[in-house]
């Protein structure tokens, strides 16, 4: 397979760490692809290497043995501010702890990333995407003045607003009630079905990664046998709805 045919691809990739009773092996002979506008769900337990995967993949971390692509490029290519260029051009992310800075408000928080672009218009991309998710009344309001809910949907806002390729989402609803993460859930797969994102997620949630076209199951590093997964599509809600 070409590289160059898929928007990530992890070939032999390894993560190994030094500890008290040795080496220790996070994880061992990854190899698997996404094609651009794919979904996939990297699931396992909780220790099975999901989200050092996931950090990879993004290049937020660099490999013991193996390579990543990303968006055709080889990560091993790179220094660290040539993976963060990357990243910024092509990335969005979306974090269990949502990753907020509290300093800054809702509307402050996504025009960042976007600043960091040198986007033409930043406020207003930031605007438009925070009224699209029904947050247009919480625009001056800090992290601490929002719900869990609220904070995540600024926190997929601002993955979002830059118009990215590639969305990682690492347990995404982790921090959520069960309805709150569903609705969640239905606007991170709505979002991105409007924008033809490729959509990364990591999740030790089997009925969350049902969403995706298929899931790759993590055990002890290794990557076992994947299969595609069928389930109805998430019930579309709209995007004003109040979380």
């Amino acid at each position: 397979m070409n590289a160059t045919q898929y928007l990530v691809r992890a070939e032999n990739l390894g993560k190994r760490v030094p500890s008290p009773e040795g080496e220790l092996i996070i994880l061992d002979g990854i190899n698997f692809a996404v094609a651009a506008g794919e979904s996939v769900a990297i699931v396992g337990a909780s220790g099975s290497g999901k989200s050092t995967l996931l950090g990879l993949l993004a290049g937020l971390d660099t490999p013991s043995s193996g390579r990543v692509w990303l968006a055709g490029t080889d990560l091993n290519s790179l220094d660290e501010d040539g993976r963060a260029q990357l990243r910024a051009q092509r990335v969005g992310f979306v974090f269990q702890s949502f990753q907020l800075l509290p300093g800054l408000t809702a509307l402050e928080n996504v025009m960042l990333p976007l600043e960091l672009a040198d986007h033409a218009d930043p406020e207003g991309a930031a605007r438009a995407v925070l009224q699209q998710i029904g947050l247009g009344s919480r625009l001056r309001h800090y992290p601490a003045q929002l719900s869990g809910g609220e904070q995540q949907r600024v926190a997929i806002a601002r993955a979002f607003a830059s118009g990215p390729e590639l969305l990682f989402a690492d347990e995404p609803t982790g921090n959520l009630d069960r309805r709150t993460g569903q609705r969640i859930i239905d606007l991170l797969f709505s979002l991105n079905r409007q924008q033809g994102a490729t959509l990364v997620l990591v999740t030790h949630d089997t009925e969350l990664a049902r969403y995706c076209d298929r899931s790759l199951e993590l055990d002890g590093g290794r990557l076992q046998a994947a299969e595609p997964v069928s389930a109805a599509a998430p019930v579309e809600l709209g995007l004003s709805v109040s979380v």
